[in-house]
């Protein structure tokens, strides 16, 4: 999970990617980069930590230019190392810098590929670099290295498309030449363009989210269509043209269930108001479950389950109340790497009202269960604190499978849900009881903010991979490269390539 932002302007940069990134630092708090363009030159600063903490005055000053691209990263593919903090940069063709948002599925065909045909070296195991050296390979393929022009950058799009796999959210710098944009063909990560109105010209903004546009005064124009790609030049003029051959518009359910803010819009639906129909929805599972009287009170787990939690109260009629307070400045615990550092982090990103608890029966409301480490230390948080009874209801469904689309759940057995029934999880969690919300009603959650978002990428839900590449196989390779240390990308591009000589009898 990562946000991502370019833009081309008459002024200086540096300062509009620095304050979009942090409008942007919930959607990955490993790492941040920002790569700016003065004539043919390329300025980068990267490092891991907060947006805050990476760039100081100097590195500031160290950005010219009026057309840059920036990053906040969580890792899924990959390590948490520094050097695969974005953007990344190849020199040839033009030389080209590129953040990207997603994961792609056939990363390690496409790292042998790029060895043995195409002749292109990679220094990290990040799935990014496999990405940017591919959209190179294809752009001097179209161009034989020579002048670039819109509808060259648009045919290697167009090429990318046809042989990458996953998702994919892109900008990319072009020397010289202007910005570039595009997404994948399925549409399963965010991204979208403003615009604003300035003294000495128009801006441009792309980003993740559209309250990264709307809070530095951009006027949000619309979201990249999936398979569309989109240039703007130096400039300030841009173009744009559908590089798939069918493409289909399939948002994250879990854009929507957590990963985004809720004052954002995403393909044309507000998140605020998708949590809130979770509520709805929720609630009407609650009613069928419990008679009245048999809770006291509906509480969210804060930050993201909060209009879900109040929809619900409403609802049912029954009393909200904020029985925890977030230490804001504790990372998103799903996503921290080691189940003893998630534990730890529950207690010190939140802290229990005793008064709001003390001889009552409590519903508890979360935006999702994914490990369930947030849940039980929660849970037990609420006992200690005096509840006698503790329900706890989920905004989403049981996630029981791997999300291989960019977000960091990538192994079964790391799941809750995986293999187990509602009462079983329920047990684990120790809470009295459990409720879920139900895959269909979640996807209607959705589309009856927007009806023209009629196919959800729910994968971790139902276990549908739009992609259609991904099998059981790939799901247990996934969790043998997880459990064990990858071998150097080269030495694993060799064995491959001695494994298909000795195939051929070379």
């Amino acid at each position: 999970m990562c946000g991502i932002v370019g833009v081309v302007s008459n002024n200086p940069v540096n300062q509009l990617l620095y304050d979009a990134l942090l409008l942007l630092q919930h959607r990955g708090q490993d790492a941040a980069g920002i790569a700016t363009g003065h004539g043919n030159k390329f300025a980068m600063h990267k490092a891991n930590g907060l947006v805050r903490d990476v760039f100081r005055t100097r590195n500031m000053r160290s950005l010219p230019g009026n057309i840059g691209i920036g990053q906040v990263r969580y890792p899924t593919a990959g390590s948490t190392s520094e050097e695969e903090a974005q953007p990344f940069y190849v020199n040839a063709p033009f030389g080209i810098v590129l953040a990207h948002n997603g994961n792609l599925t056939n990363a390690d065909e496409l790292k042998i590929e790029l060895f043995k045909n195409d002749m292109r070296h990679l220094n990290t195991d990040s799935d990014s670099e496999v990405l940017l050296n591919i959209l190179a390979h294809q752009i001097q393929e179209v161009t034989s290295g020579y002048s670039l022009d819109p509808q060259s950058m648009f045919r290697a799009v167009s090429m990318l498309h046809r042989r990458v796999r996953g998702s994919y959210a892109v900008v990319a710098q072009i020397a010289g030449y202007g910005l570039l944009a595009f997404r994948d063909p399925f549409g399963i990560r965010p991204l979208c363009i403003g615009l604003s109105h300035t003294e000495s010209g128009v801006e441009y903004m792309i980003a993740s989210e559209s309250v990264a546009l709307e809070g530095l005064g951009f006027k949000f124009l619309r979201d990249v269509e999936p398979g569309e790609a989109i240039f703007i030049d130096l400039d300030g003029k841009m173009y744009n043209e559908q590089c798939a051959e069918n493409p289909t518009l399939n948002p994250c359910a879990f854009e929507y269930v957590y990963l985004a803010r809720p004052d954002s819009i995403i393909d044309g639906a507000s998140v605020y108001l998708t949590r809130l129909k979770m509520g709805e929805y929720l609630a009407d599972k609650v009613r069928h479950q419990f008679r009245d009287g048999e809770i006291d009170v509906v509480m969210p787990i804060p930050d993201s389950s909060r209009p879900s939690a109040m929809e619900l109260a409403m609802k049912l009629n029954l009393d909200y109340r904020e029985g925890f307070i977030k230490n804001r400045y504790i990372g998103r615990t799903f996503m921290m790497p080691g189940q003893a550092i998630r534990r730890k982090s529950v207690r010190q990103k939140l802290n229990a009202i005793k008064q709001e608890f003390a001889g009552k029966s409590v519903l508890l409301v979360d935006d999702s269960i994914v490990r369930g480490t947030t849940s039980r230390e929660i849970v037990q948080m609420a006992r200690e604190s005096g509840a006698k009874r503790v329900i706890f209801a989920s905004a989403a469904p049981p996630v029981q499978f791997p999300n291989v689309y960019g977000i960091d759940m990538p192994t079964r057995s790391e799941l809750i849900a995986y293999g187990r029934s509602e009462e079983e999880v329920c047990r684990e969690i120790t809470a009295d009881a459990l409720v879920y919300q139900d895959v269909a009603a979640m996807k209607r959650s959705i589309s009856d903010v927007n009806p023209l978002l009629r196919n959800i990428e729910a994968s971790c839900f139902d276990g549908h991979y739009i992609t259609g590449d991904v099998s059981a196989a790939y799901l247990d390779r996934l969790e043998t490269a997880r459990n064990n240390p990858r071998p150097d990308t080269e030495d694993m591009m060799r064995s491959q390539l001695n494994l298909n000589l000795a195939e051929r009898g070379d």
